[in-house]
C-alpha cells in the first residue's frame, strides 16, 4: 500500500528554479572563462551552467562593451519609461486644449470689446 505513495513521489522531479545571475556575476565568469590557465569545462559544471549559457554571456559582454564603446562623448541621454512619457503626452495634450479654448474666448472677448477689430 505504501508503496504506490512511494513511487508517485518518485515519478514527480523536484522543478528547476531558474538561476538568476547578476550582471557582476556574469562578468565574472567571463573573465574566468577567458583566462587560459582555466579549462571552461570546470568552470561550468561549479556554475551549474551549460556552454550555451556561457556563449549567451559572451555575446551580452560584446554588445554591452560595443554600445558602450560606441557612445559619443558627452552627457548621457537620459531614458525616459514608458509610463511618464504617457503621462507627460497626456499632460501637453491637455495643456494644448485649454489653450485653445482660452483662444477662442480671447477673440470672443476682442469681437465684443472692440467691434471686432484685432488693433488695440
Amino acid at each position: 500500500m505504501s508503496r504506490s505513495n512511494t513511487s508517485e513521489a518518485s515519478d514527480k522531479s523536484p522543478e528547476k528554479k531558474r538561476r538568476y545571475l547578476s550582471a557582476e556575476k556574469k562578468f565574472q565568469i567571463y573573465l574566468e572563462a577567458q583566462d587560459s590557465g582555466k579549462p571552461v569545462g570546470e568552470i561550468l559544471r561549479r556554475e551549474g551552467l551549460f556552454s550555451t549559457d556561457l556563449a549567451r554571456i559572451r555575446q551580452q559582454v560584446k554588445e554591452g562593451a560595443l554600445q558602450r564603446l560606441s557612445a559619443k562623448p558627452g552627457p548621457k541621454q537620459s531614458q525616459v519609461s514608458t509610463e511618464a512619457y504617457e503621462a507627460i503626452k497626456l499632460e501637453l495634450q491637455n495643456k494644448e486644449r485649454a489653450l485653445a479654448d482660452l483662444s477662442v474666448e480671447l477673440a470672443i472677448l476682442r469681437k465684443k470689446t472692440n467691434g471686432g477689430s484685432w488693433d488695440r
